[in-house]
């Protein structure tokens, strides 16, 4: 499906900024299966900018702004052909996944942290679960159901800085709560897991060419000799609808957009993305 994104954020402030710092993970990843055909970052007021690509390999646009500025605002725009196969993995066994070398290799997608560690109660679940499931595959398969069944999506529910324990006790939360919780769920019983994050264009079967309201989204993908992705939020495999833009450990090292001002003593986000199919 070939798309087009629009995603424009910042800060409203309560006062003048007279500097800000920023770091924007807005410009969509070309990989295999999705191809970048055009992508642009503009930035208001004009700003001093360097991009560089990260450790996790998510294009990063550094922005600073040395002058007043009541209002911060950036818009990404992207057009992406995306062409998903359904990824199955390779089956292995809780053997292969727990060898010494892929611990090496992927040890940082094993690792927990209180932001994705799951409740004792969960923790016990999963472990059951892990127990009667012939391979990791059919583990993580079960525990993103799970999630999807108990958790319900309510909007605002959470921030950024909610933990995954802290929405599970709740049994609700965002796209960005259930995809920690799953990682967290996963590593619990040594399955390497990565967080994904990017936009789904929400129409299941959109007109080509209208305009759709949508937002940053959030995903998983698990190894299994290969990685395979999940989205526990809509309980489906990531296909032609996502983009994909920025990968990690958790939500911490993906934000869309995050820095620091000075001069003034709050402020307000605001986000709008917008997203069309071009072709199907």
């Amino acid at each position: 499906m070939l798309l087009r994104i629009v995603h424009r954020t910042g800060y409203e402030y309560a006062g003048m900024a007279s500097h800000s710092f920023n770091e924007a993970r807005m410009s969509p990843r070309s990989t295999l299966h999705q191809a970048v055909l055009h992508t642009k970052v503009d930035i208001s007021p004009t700003a001093w900018t360097n991009t560089y690509t990260d450790y996790w390999g998510t294009t990063v646009t550094q922005f600073e702004v040395h002058e007043p500025h009541p209002r911060m605002a950036v818009t990404a725009s992207a057009t992406v052909d995306v062409q998903r196969p359904e990824v199955t993995g390779h089956g292995l066994s809780w053997e292969a996944v727990r060898d010494p070398e892929v611990f090496d290799d992927l040890s940082e997608y094993l690792l927990t942290s209180p932001m994705v560690e799951p409740p004792d109660e969960l923790k016990a679940r999963v472990e059951e679960i892990a127990g009667r499931s012939a391979t990791p595959g059919d583990c993580a398969r079960e525990v993103v159901e799970l999630i999807h069944d108990e958790m319900e999506y309510v909007s605002g529910s959470t921030g950024v800085h909610t933990r995954a324990s802290e929405a599970w006790a709740n049994r609700s939360g965002v796209c960005q709560d259930m995809s920690n919780l799953t990682i967290g769920c996963l590593r619990a019983v040594g399955i390497p897991a990565c967080y994904v994050s990017g936009y789904l264009l929400p129409a299941r079967e959109p007109e080509i060419g209208t305009p759709y309201t949508g937002e940053s989204h959030a995903w998983v993908r698990w190894w299994d000799g290969e990685w395979v992705g999940m989205d526990p939020t809509n309980a489906i495999q990531p296909g032609g609808r996502h983009v994909e833009v920025a990968r990690g450990r958790e939500y911490g090292d993906v934000p869309p957009l995050r820095g620091i001002y000075t001069g003034t003593k709050s402020s307000s986000m605001f986000v709008e993305v917008e997203l069309t199919a071009l072709r199907a």
